[in-house]
């Protein structure tokens, strides 16, 4: 049986940056990475904000593991065209930002950035994409190695592991069909509902804090006018949308009824009866006329 909870992207806003609640992150981490991840704390970044007044639509936790790695998690609920731009941007500013003025270059925190989705970003036919870093040999196709003395310094065993990497779930790819662990995360992200049967790692902690039922009168107010919003916004997206199709459908249109006019022009058929045959006006037919 399905129990309604708080979407992950308020959660994130409001509970999530408590200390007491990590657990749910690190259960989410966990699955995602496949290995035990636990955080230290929450770092500050300008796209780390609490204030009710900062982008509606994306939401990012800025985090530390006890391997000194750093994560950063970023909700997007509406379309952009170039958000695999603002990924590459996000990183690197999280690079830069830790790296203090004279430090030498091993000292890069490794980055991690994990970006949860509610559109169709690019093409493909899976819900969870994964980038890193590989350098391959142009004429032996061989993978590029860390040396011995690079794996003590970097505390890695591969090249593309000292690089960030990219976890992108897309929630609008996934057909609630649920094979493992992590399907049980994104089926919550989508759905904002835990089955009873979910086990993974981190959802007991969800069915306990993240319950709807938990708020207070007026945090579910404003989480109610938070979702609220959410499906005005959807709405409009969509609206806009099928209005840019159908302009598309009606430029075809439009491009195939003056391919016809032309024809007949040429067969020399009157304005009125070109006009009849495809529906342009008049003054239409004439300035293609004028134009041949």
């Amino acid at each position: 049986m399905a129990k309604k909870h708080i979407r992950f992207d308020w959660a994130a806003k409001k509970l999530l940056r408590d200390k007491k609640n990590f657990g749910i992150l690190e259960g989410f981490l966990s699955e995602l990475l496949k290995e035990e991840i636990q955080i230290e704390g929450l770092l500050e970044s300008e796209a780390n904000q609490e204030e009710e007044n900062d982008k509606f639509n994306r939401v990012d936790l800025y985090a530390e593991n006890s391997k000194g790695e750093h994560i950063i998690i970023e909700i997007q609920n509406s379309r952009e065209l170039d958000y695999l731009m603002r990924m590459l941007f996000g990183t690197s500013k999280a690079v830069a930002e830790n790296l203090k003025i004279g430090a030498k270059y091993r000292e890069v925190k490794k980055i991690i950035a994990v970006s949860i989705v509610y559109f169709d970003l690019g093409q493909g036919d899976d819900y969870v994409y994964v980038g890193q870093t590989r350098f391959k040999g142009m004429h032996t196709n061989t993978e590029l190695q860390l040396t011995p003395a690079q794996k003590k310094m970097f505390k890695k065993s591969e090249v593309h592991q000292t690089y960030p990497e990219y976890y992108l779930i897309r929630t609008t790819k996934f057909a609630d069909v649920i094979k493992d662990a992590l399907d049980e995360w994104i089926y919550f992200f989508k759905n904002s509902e835990v089955l009873d049967e979910f086990r993974a790692k981190g959802m007991e902690e969800v069915r306990e804090k993240l319950n709807v039922m938990n708020m207070d009168e007026e945090e579910r107010r404003r989480y109610e006018r938070y979702i609220e919003r959410l499906s005005a916004e959807a709405s409009y997206a969509e609206t806009l949308q099928i209005e840019a199709e159908e302009k598309v459908r009606e430029d075809e249109r439009k491009k195939n009824y003056n391919e016809i006019a032309l024809n007949l022009i040429k067969m020399n058929f009157p304005d009125d009866q070109i006009a009849q045959a495809t529906g342009l006006k008049i003054e239409e037919i004439q300035e293609l006329r004028k134009n041949m």
